[in-house]
């Protein structure tokens, strides 16, 4: 039976049009396009606390959760005269008029162009150059359980408390963990990035054996503190966003109280509007313990005095002044290079030399195709895989500019030389560049062709 072609709202005083509602989502639980609607519209207070004003970035899952994505910066030139646009530029160059919600029906006519979960700025619309939030994205590497990552939460707490900020936490809706602390709109980008670097680097200094502010992955251990999600043009899934996994799992706000017997599983669209209705949004109040970046900033200049300077930024930023370089530690020394696999280029390491024995185990264009190819492999190398550590794992999300794709890597370091298996074909082998083209006249980007290829069964 063929489902409906567009259903009607009055939402906000304003009619908006949902095109084929009956459209399936979420395969595995047949959570349609109309379910996310009615799901935003029961959360819809909570949901706007977490992005009215804010400039968003699509995030646009046309074919469903299971479906590629792609990031669209700039608004669709067809849109209702009542949806709010604002122009930002980025660290590249360019500009875009990137859409604005503020509204009921500003938020269901965003979902309606596929978008899962809310990516917005943590800027307000009134002023782009000064953040009104600090971001701390908890991000645990391979392995590490919900005991760490929360108690890794509760020692952030309390160091944004002595440093005269409120943190406000909720679930990813994936693996990590996010505390918001609304900020004074006085500081740049920059400034705030710098806090939220010397912030890491306490944390760490508390708790050295749970948490880290290692940028490069072969160093980090437990929980990672992801200072870099405070730069520019940087977004994070807001709250009570719908996550694109296969139990739509949702980035939810919680109270501190919580967290000792918090299982994150527990969130999803199916569970979260009664949660809501039962006892409000634990967000509710964010707005007003609004604090400052002084000590912070105070901290950070001690730490640069003592020879603690700036930390790695993302690969696609240019070179920052101060910044120390923007190679691998393994590659900062001269030794062999871990060849690529066959038919490949580039190997686990790109093209610099390194001492690390790295080996590359796939290159998916999901992380779960990713995830696949590994459990394969670990079939085949059990007595290698029972040597790894966690941190051994290393699990990339390569960022492109509308779309991302997944590198798995493995450090044998921790395995004897005689024992380790040399690199093979990749599990999955996705080609992110194929059919590339290059910008079109809107300056949109051709989204890649996926080309996977298993490896050996």
């Amino acid at each position: 039976m063929a489902g409906r072609k567009k259903e009607v709202l009055e939402v906000a005083g304003r009619e908006v049009t949902i095109t084929n509602p009956d459209k399936v989502f979420f395969p595995g639980l047949g959570t349609t396009k109309w379910d996310l609607v009615q799901y935003y519209l029961a959360v819809a207070e909570g949901a706007l606390r977490g992005v009215a004003g804010r400039p968003m970035a699509l995030k646009r899952f046309v074919n469903g959760a299971e479906g590629e994505f792609f990031f669209q910066k700039r608004a669709p030139e067809s849109r209702p005269d009542w949806v709010e646009t604002v122009e930002l530029s980025f660290p590249s160059g360019r500009i875009a008029q990137e859409v604005v919600v503020r509204d009921e029906a500003q938020l269901v006519w965003v979902i309606n162009l596929g978008c899962i979960d809310l990516n917005p700025h943590p800027v307000r619309a009134d002023d782009l150059d000064h953040p009104d939030e600090l971001r701390v994205d908890l991000d645990p590497v391979p392995g590490i359980e919900w005991e760490q990552i929360r108690d890794v939460a509760l020692a952030t707490r309390d160091t944004l408390h002595d440093f005269g900020l409120v943190g406000s936490p909720k679930t990813s809706g994936s693996r990590g963990f996010h505390i918001y602390s609304r900020i004074e709109r006085r500081w740049t980008f920059g400034d705030v990035r710098r806090a939220a670097v010397a912030l890491a680097r306490e944390v760490e200094r508390r708790i050295p054996d749970l948490a880290t502010a290692a940028w490069w992955k072969e160093e980090r251990h437990g929980v990672f503190l992801d200072y870099n999600q405070n730069a520019k043009d940087r977004t994070v899934a807001s709250a009570y966003s719908i996550r694109p996994m296969p139990d739509a799992r949702v980035s939810t706000p919680l109270r501190w109280d919580e967290l000792a017997d918090c299982d994150p599983a527990r969130f999803t669209i199916a569970t979260v509007p009664a949660r809501v209705a039962a006892i409000g949004d634990p967000s509710k109040g964010i707005d007003e313990a609004v604090g400052s970046l002084e000590k912070l900033l105070e901290l950070a200049a001690e730490h640069e005095a003592a020879g603690l300077g700036d930390a790695p930024w993302p690969p696609h930023f240019a070179k920052q002044e101060g910044e120390p370089p923007r190679v691998q530690p393994s590659k900062r020394r001269m030794g062999t290079v871990p060849p690529p696999a066959p038919g490949k280029n580039v190997g686990p390491t790109g093209r610099r030399r390194t001492v690390m024995p790295l080996i590359e185990i796939a290159r998916a264009a999901t992380k779960d195709e990713a995830m696949e190819g590994l459990e394969r492999w670990k079939a085949r190398h059990g007595d290698v895989w029972s040597q790894l550590e966690p941190a051994d794992v290393l699990v990339d999300s390569m960022r492109g500019r509308n779309t991302t794709w997944t590198r798995i890597r493995l450090n044998l370091k921790n395995v004897p030389e005689p024992e380790r298996p040399p690199q093979e074909a990749l599990e999955v082998d996705y080609d992110p560049w194929a059919g590339y083209e290059g910008p079109d006249r809107s300056g949109q980007l051709a989204r890649p062709k996926r080309r996977p290829k298993s490896g050996p069964s």
